[in-house]
């Protein structure tokens, strides 16, 4: 923790506002105080993750709560992004720092191009001296292109930066074996792999009201961003400081695998499936033993409507998933290529059919 060089740090929605909406000036300002001095003392790069837009919105529009539908979310995040940026930039001003806005959906990074369009806006911000402030793209972003949570987004992002640590930041100062507030209760300050987890109560959402993600989300965000290769801290906001110093504070999880290629580790964990492919018994064992491409000889049926470019899953003749990728045809043009060659499609339709409906590149396994 102590190296970390690169480091990515998330704050929740219920850690920077009150549960009536609004920003607490003071909470956005002893978080910023916090980090630029460990970007200054240390020269670290700071990453900032940071859920609150749509809670910062809700009273400027008269809203008494967070609202459930997607109509009113997106205009409450629409006000209150924009109060949360100039927040943190009149904060980290107070330090000489520049801080750049960076809206993401699950879209921007599942696909080649967009992928490397957002590492290298990060990248460049931090060679600059700028902190990224990075949020979901609530304003635009639907069901289908949604992260779910700002702890999933934390542990992508993590990853696509290639940070040496994440620190998650919650109202709970670490992961408990039941519920905190229950006498007898223990914090667990190190994980070494999801099998130490088996049988403990995690539990939901938070109390203040204002975000939608709690302990469970940041377990499963943990969990991605070591699975990548990436060690995780979660901690309360107010222990902060101790996360960055390397002292003892909250929950420590073990990195427990190797840093994945690119943005697959975002076609698994952030997109959404538009439709399937059923592959044949052949088709499965190329695609998970062998890891080729898969060719239209191999799909035995198609489901769901897609188009060129959508993330849909493949699924075996039991109906389990085997993999994810993006497709490189509509769903309507499919049934007539099932179950031919790409030599013969290309034959009878054409060079643009001589292709892969999923190249390898594009496609990642969920099972071995």
């Amino acid at each position: 923790m102590v190296r970390a060089r690169r480091v990515v740090v998330k704050v929740g929605s219920s850690s920077l506002t009150t549960a009536a909406g609004g920003l607490d000036a003071d909470r956005v300002d002893a978080l910023v105080d916090v980090l630029a001095k460990h970007a200054e003392q240390d020269e670290r790069e700071i990453v900032l993750v940071s859920s609150g837009a749509i809670a910062a919105g809700l009273a400027p529009l008269g809203l008494a709560k967070r609202p459930r539908d997607l109509a009113r979310q997106q205009a409450a995040a629409s006000v209150g992004q924009g109060l949360l940026v100039a927040r943190y930039t009149a904060s980290f001003a107070r330090y000489g720092r520049r801080v750049g806005q960076v809206l993401l959906t699950s879209d921007d990074t599942s696909r080649r191009a967009h992928y490397r369009n957002a590492y290298r806006t990060l990248d460049q911000l931090l060679a600059m001296g700028a902190v990224p402030v990075v949020n979901e793209n609530d304003t635009v972003a639907t069901d289908e292109i949604r992260f779910g949570d700002n702890d999933r987004l934390a542990a992508l992002v993590a990853h696509l930066v290639r940070a040496d640590l994440l620190v998650l930041l919650s109202d709970v100062d670490g992961l408990y074996d039941g519920n905190p507030a229950t006498p007898g209760t223990t914090r667990i300050e190190e994980v070494h792999g999801p099998a130490e987890l088996e049988g403990i109560d995690i539990g939901s959402a938070g109390s203040a009201g204002v975000g939608t993600g709690g302990m469970a989300t940041k377990v499963e965000a943990a969990g991605i961003a070591a699975g990548a290769g990436v060690p995780v801290v979660l901690t309360s906001a107010v222990h902060a400081a101790d996360a960055l110093a390397g002292r003892t504070t909250g929950t420590y999880f073990h990195p427990t695998g190797r840093r994945a290629a690119g943005r697959l580790l975002w076609l698994a964990h952030a997109s959404t499936p538009l439709g399937a492919l059923v592959l044949d018994e052949g088709a499965v064992r190329a695609v998970v033993e062998r890891r080729t491409s898969l060719l239209p000889a191999g799909i035995a049926h198609v489901e769901g409507e897609f188009t060129a470019g959508d993330p849909v899953e493949l699924r075996d003749e039991g109906g389990r998933a085997v993999a994810r990728g993006l497709v490189n045809f509509d769903a309507k043009e499919l049934p007539r290529l099932l179950g031919r060659t790409t030599h013969e499609l290309a034959r009878e339709l054409g060079p643009a059919y001589e292709r892969e409906v999923v190249h390898r590149d594009d496609l990642v396994l969920l099972r071995a």
